[in-house]
């Protein structure tokens, strides 16, 4: 089957990228458009090739300079002279303007060099139904994209987007070590085909955040974002390991950041809400997509324990979820019915040990039914697995009372207020492009 992929390959890919009734051709230097060739200077061809090749996405003013011009110094003048110039050709709208950051090219791409048109169509439709977040949905685009790999192994984003489907299935439904390795694996692929490939340093943010190396994720994103100070990419990896790090109002930052780059950015914000308290804000994040455990919890939090019960009764009856992600829904749901036993017998024989931020929602559970200490010990394994719980969360939040009326929630605090700070240092000594830092 491979062989024969090949030869379809050889004879059918397509030497150009595709959107509306354009086609841009790399190799050849070469714009048509309704099928005419359009007349194009040097650096707006390859002011235009670098905006689709990055379609969609934010490419920094500071990025298309380098590549335009990457030993001379010239004005953001002679930058603002080519997009014009391209937008007379494609019409104004196909190239959008963020203002004090850079430009985005707006026309949906179709098609790229070397890749069969089928394929790419595959791969848009898997892409889309991944960011559902439903299991069905996600294993849809988990074999479309296994379809997109046959006919063409060299197709590295195909292999992030795999590798995104691989660690959401492995947490969804199966939640093994051996999952999260064979996600390793898909991504360390993408990597080897495309060091550069911002959506595959976003996915493994995710592999490594949950590994206990949050720290070492955010060291490479940051450095990213000195050489590409636009990618929202690198903004919404920095979220989730800025939270697991116990720095909240440094995640929601970056999430702020990444929209402003991108307004159709989604990032696991809402967590990090949920964790500074604000409840209805969380709700608001988490909406749009397919819902598991955090608005129950945000309507449970915000006294709404009628509301919280119901959503979970749907989604434990309608659902097809891993261990350890249905033990977290039907956790809450004993609490909240007050059946603390049966609460406490679901999470003490629960494996999160590849999901530690899951050990501080199991925390705050344990604190709520009257058992501190279990709830301290929760705490303390999430830190050591790699998740830190903000001082203000342990502070703040409700849920967690039991805790603080404890002898050793001092100690515990304090622990956790020397790691976060740890993490902050960390933060600010490096040293990251003034216009992308995080710090408030």
């Amino acid at each position: 089957m491979r062989n024969g992929f090949s030869k379809e390959k050889q004879s059918s890919s397509s030497p150009a990228y595709r959107f509306g009734d354009c086609r841009l051709y790399p190799q050849d230097r070469l714009l048509k458009k309704a099928g005419s060739a359009v007349p194009l200077q040097p650096k707006a061809f390859d002011a235009l090739l670098c905006l689709v090749q990055r379609a969609q996405h934010l490419v920094s003013k500071e990025e298309l300079i380098r590549t335009l011009w990457p030993s001379v110094h010239v004005t953001e003048a002679n930058l603002t002279n080519i997009v014009g110039n391209l937008r007379r050709v494609l019409g104004r709208d196909a190239i959008r303007t963020v203002s004090k950051h850079g430009y985005r090219f707006e026309i949906p791409v179709a098609g790229a060099p070397g890749i069969l048109p089928a394929t790419y169509e595959r791969f848009v439709r898997a892409r889309a139904l991944a960011t559902h977040r439903s299991v069905d949905s996600m294993q849809t685009a988990h074999d479309l994209l296994l379809t997109c790999l046959a006919e063409d192994p060299s197709f590295a984003a195909a292999w992030a987007w795999l590798g995104r489907c691989c660690l959401f299935l492995n947490k969804f439904r199966s939640n093994s070590v051996s999952g999260n390795e064979l996600a390793e694996a898909v991504l360390q692929r993408a990597f080897a085909l495309d060091p550069d490939l911002g959506i595959a340093h976003e996915f493994y943010t995710l592999l490594q955040a949950d590994g206990g190396n949050a720290g070492s994720a955010m060291i490479r994103l940051l450095e990213r974002l000195n050489h590409h100070p636009g990618e929202p990419e690198s903004l919404v990896g920095l979220v989730q390991v800025l939270r697991f790090r116990g720095l909240l109002e440094e995640s929601i930052e970056a999430h702020r950041r990444a929209v402003e780059l991108d307004p159709t950015t989604v990032s696991s914000v809402a967590h990090t809400l949920f964790f500074c308290g604000r409840y209805r804000s969380a709700i608001d994040a988490y909406s749009g997509r397919t819902a598991y455990y955090l608005d129950a919890a945000s309507w449970a939090a915000l006294g709404n324990r009628k509301h919280a019960i119901a959503l979970l009764k749907e989604r434990l009856g309608t659902m097809s979820l891993s261990r350890l992600i249905r033990t977290l829904l039907d956790s809450l749901l004993a609490v909240l019915e007050n059946r603390a036993d049966e609460a406490v017998h679901l999470m003490r024989n629960a494996d999160a040990t590849c999901e530690p931020e899951i050990l501080v929602y199991f925390a705050r559970q344990y604190a709520k039914v009257g058992l501190p200490e279990l709830a301290g010990k929760a705490v303390r394994r999430a830190a050591a697995l790699g998740f830190v719980c903000a001082p203000q969360t342990l502070k703040n939040d409700r849920w967690f009372q039991s805790l603080r009326d404890d002898a050793t929630f001092p100690a515990l605090c304090k622990s956790m207020e020397t790691r976060t700070e740890n993490a902050r240092s960390a933060l600010e000594a490096y040293p990251v492009a003034a216009h992308a830092r995080l710090r408030n």
